[in-house]
């Protein structure tokens, strides 16, 4: 179930054909869902609720083979590692992977354990992985550190170019957005031809919001369905405060940008967050990121003369930039949204219920 099977569209722009991230070519997504016990929480045993997603930038060596890259904090209380080195260097080097707050380690770990392992006659191989995170601990045991590396070699070595499922998967599946169940999301984007006809893809791991802010193509459907008629998970011996939680927006384009435009881009995620009734709380952490993959053959930073001295790159001009502003906001909103549709309701840890938003219930509220 997504969006547009509701019958509710976002924005004004067409989407590509599957809708998803992996419209932009050679995008591809895998996932590991972790989902093992039930009941009391007993951590190192359970209940788990959690996973791991991967999104591989194109059909190449990303290690080798780098993108043009930026990123944007809109509140910085969450973790995605490797942004320093995209700030600086303005290129993506590495697969970007999601999971729980607290498996951000061992998950950058496998990213690069698997990296040396396929460049093991490079002495010198380095890397940053690009790691986000939001928090599943109330549905999840996490600090069980149930997320192993071998999760994430799953991900990563069965990651596809088609269809992109959502709600409870992967990294996703322990996850709340708006007091009702999120998890992973996406949507995609095509602009106009006379700004080139390129595809905007978004993928999130939606866990924020505050119930009563939650906004569907305007309409105040948080207040529409409240918590006394659908409550939201909270800890049995204390209320949890509204908007606690994270998201993570990932934004793929084929237009041939260069890293401050991809800058640019990432910035344009808040705004898709916003429409949804987002604000950025004090106890959220959302951290974009956006890659372009319309330069190819950019060298990654090699020690020795390796490289050429320089290199040819194309920049789209600013012109005609807006569109793909637009394209993001407009996918980053209706991404959250299919988040939010798709996920089915799950019991976690202690019994603690995060209700699927139900799609007739949504329907009577948006009338």
């Amino acid at each position: 179930m997504r969006a547009r099977d509701l019958g509710i569209t976002i924005g004004n722009l067409p989407t590509g054909p599957l809708n998803a991230i992996t419209d932009v070519p050679g995008v591809r997504v895998g996932f590991t869902t972790l989902i093992k016990g039930e009941g009391e929480l007993r951590p190192g045993h359970g209940p788990v609720r959690t996973g791991v997603t991967v999104i591989q930038p194109h059909e190449g060596n990303i290690w080798r083979e780098p993108v043009f890259a930026g990123c944007h904090r809109l509140n910085g209380n969450g973790e995605l590692t490797g942004l320093e080195w995209v700030r600086e260097s303005g290129t993506l080097m590495s697969p970007i992977a999601l999971t729980n707050t607290h498996s951000v380690g061992v998950v950058r770990d496998a990213l690069i354990a698997d990296a040396a392992a396929q460049h093991e006659r490079d002495e010198l191989f380095w890397g940053l992985p690009v790691v986000g995170e939001t928090y599943d601990g109330l549905l999840n045991d996490i600090n069980g550190m149930h997320v192993k590396p071998e999760h994430v070699v799953q991900a990563l070595h069965t990651a596809s170019s088609g269809p992109v499922a959502e709600g409870n998967v992967g990294s996703g599946t322990g996850m709340i957005c708006h007091g009702f169940k999120g998890g992973i999301g996406t949507s995609s984007r095509v602009v106009s031809a006379a700004s080139g006809g390129y595809t905007v893809g978004v993928l999130v791991q939606a866990n924020h919001g505050a119930r009563e802010r939650l906004l569907i193509n305007g309409e105040p459907v948080g207040m529409r369905i409240p918590e006394r008629e659908v409550p939201s998970p909270s800890l049995p011996t204390r209320p949890l405060p509204g908007g606690g939680g994270s998201i993570i927006v990932v934004v793929a384009t084929n237009a041939p940008l260069i890293p401050t435009q991809c800058t640019r881009l990432a910035q344009r995620a808040g705004l898709g967050i916003a429409r949804t009734g987002g604000v950025g709380e004090h106890w959220s952490g959302d951290l974009f990121i956006a890659f372009a993959t319309g330069n190819r053959g950019i060298p990654a930073s090699e020690y020795g003369e390796g490289s050429t001295l320089t290199v040819p790159l194309t920049m789209l001009s600013n012109t005609y930039i807006s569109d793909l502003f637009y394209a993001v906001v407009e996918a980053t909103e209706e991404a959250i949204i299919n988040a939010l549709v798709a996920a089915d309701t799950l019991v976690g840890r202690d019994n603690i219920t995060a209700y699927g938003l139900d799609p007739q219930r949504l329907q009577e509220a948006l009338r």
